[in-house]
């Protein structure tokens, strides 16, 4: 094999592993300390507790929690406006909330469409 090709070779897959690499460390990086992780995880934890015992339950396979620095983001479908006003004001409720992103979309059961 002639030399050139030899370093097209090496200088190929040494590029193709940097960039494995790059992608790889910054999918696991986060500037989120290990405490904060943890706090975020017990928040959507308990949001997700107190939306399932004071929400309707139909509603619960539809809504999405996230938790960063505090913050939560619900988003999802859910039936009505007042079901997706319930959803943020059971969500700010919770310690630790510092606020409520909520991206919830009202689409009316098909039952309730034209009625």
């Amino acid at each position: 094999m002639p030399t050139n090709w030899i370093r097209a070779i090496r200088s190929f897959t040494l590029a193709a592993t940097f960039t494995v690499l790059i992608s790889v460390s910054a999918g696991c990086n986060t500037v989120q300390p290990p405490s904060q992780q943890v706090n975020d995880a017990q928040i959507t934890a308990q949001v997700k507790a107190k939306l399932a015992s004071d929400v309707r339950p139909s509603s619960l396979a539809n809504i999405d929690v996230n938790t960063t620095n505090g913050v939560v983001t619900l988003e999802g479908a859910v039936e009505s406006a007042d079901v997706m006003a319930r959803a943020a004001k059971v969500a700010s409720s919770v310690s630790g909330v510092v606020r409520v992103n909520n991206n919830l979309l009202v689409i009316p059961a098909p039952s309730e469409v034209g009625h």
